[in-house]
Order: C-alpha cells, then sequence, then structure tokens
C-alpha cells in the first residue's frame, strides 16, 4: 500500500483543533490551531542544523498541503 505524505485528522476530544500528520521520514504532527510541531521519530542520521532546515521545509510543505486540500474542500 503507498500512502500519502500528508494526512489532515481532527479528533472530537478536541474540536478546535485540526491536525496534519506527515507520514515519511520523520514522522510528526503539527497542529495548526496553535503551530505546535509533536516530531514522533527523531532524525537520528541529522545534525542539528540540517534537522531545523528539513523540518522548515517539511512544515511549509505541509502548509502547501493544506491549503491545496481546502481549496479542494470548497470547490
Amino acid at each position: 500500500m503507498e500512502l500519502p505524505k500528508f494526512l489532515l485528522g481532527d479528533n472530537t476530544d478536541f474540536p478546535e483543533d485540526i491536525y496534519i500528520i506527515h507520514l515519511d521520514y520523520p514522522r510528526f504532527i503539527i497542529n495548526l490551531k496553535d503551530d505546535e510541531v509533536e516530531i514522533l521519530e527523531e532524525p537520528e542520521d541529522l545534525d542539528e542544523n540540517e534537522l531545523n532546515a528539513e523540518m522548515e521545509n517539511l512544515i511549509t510543505l505541509a502548509n502547501e498541503f493544506y491549503d491545496r486540500e481546502m481549496e479542494r474542500y470548497e470547490e
């Protein structure tokens, strides 16, 4: 099975929150309510500067994913 890179998620216990889940390495979840990032899989092959750059890039991609999904939803 091929999984998408990002998923949107919500939870009835937190009705105001929307999550973007990144399924590729490194796995993480972004809570769009407060932009909090929870890294589920700490990359061991990157130093701190590389990790920061990689996470910044992935968060940008996650935001672009969310914008595209919202455009498709509104159609």
